[in-house]
């Protein structure tokens, strides 16, 4: 996973001071975050790491937290991690996620996962967790465009997880999240998400 960078919302790299490790899992896509760390890996270290862990893990068969043994396996990572966020999946239902406005909203991190271009529920999962309220750090990861970063710095995201080709290209990537500066009703529109009112 060392082949991507992590961008704030102004566009600076801020990889070198990124502590977020994602739980390796079977489903883990690409990219979530810099670096990786196992569960039994995680038990043994004697320092204790910021985890990413995915939601849908969490869940039951009806967009629940589940109980039983998961709910001691994530008891088990708080004991384990210094601070613990989640990564969303495209096949996590949007409408589950009111459901878990508590669960959310006690998170530091939230990596939404778009995996693909054409994907837009990416848009949908960040607008949805500002509408609950969440004040945490939402950082898009996956395969949605440059053109789109303004578009989701709107609906509320923070940071990027980019891969190198998209850093080396020869599109000058700070024009993507200046793309939308231009004054809308007396303020800039790169602070005003797309669901603020007027």
């Amino acid at each position: 996973m060392g082949n991507h960078h992590v961008l704030n919302s102004n566009g600076i790299d801020i990889s070198s001071k990124d502590t977020w490790h994602a739980l390796t899992t079977a489903e883990l896509p690409d990219g979530i975050a810099l670096t990786h760390v196992t569960l039994l890996e995680l038990l043994h270290k004697q320092e204790k790491l910021d985890v990413l862990v995915p939601l849908t893990d969490l869940l039951s068969a009806t967009d629940t937290l589940a109980g039983g043994l998961l709910q001691q396996v994530y008891e088990l990572l708080i004991q384990h991690s210094s601070r613990l966020g989640l990564w969303i999946t495209a096949n996590t239902d949007t409408d589950a996620l009111p459901g878990l406005t508590e669960f959310l909203l006690a998170q530091a991190l939230i990596v939404i996962h778009v995996p693909a271009f054409t994907d837009g529920r990416g848009f949908s999962f960040a607008q949805t967790l500002r509408q609950l309220g969440y004040k945490g750090e939402i950082r898009m990861a996956g395969e949605f465009g440059r053109d789109q970063i303004a578009y989701l710095l709107r609906a509320g995201a923070d940071s990027f997880v980019l891969n190198e080709r998209v850093m080396q290209s020869d599109f000058d990537i700070a024009q993507a999240f200046n793309a939308l500066a231009s004054a809308h009703a007396g303020r800039s529109s790169a602070n005003l998400p797309m669901f603020a009112g007027a």
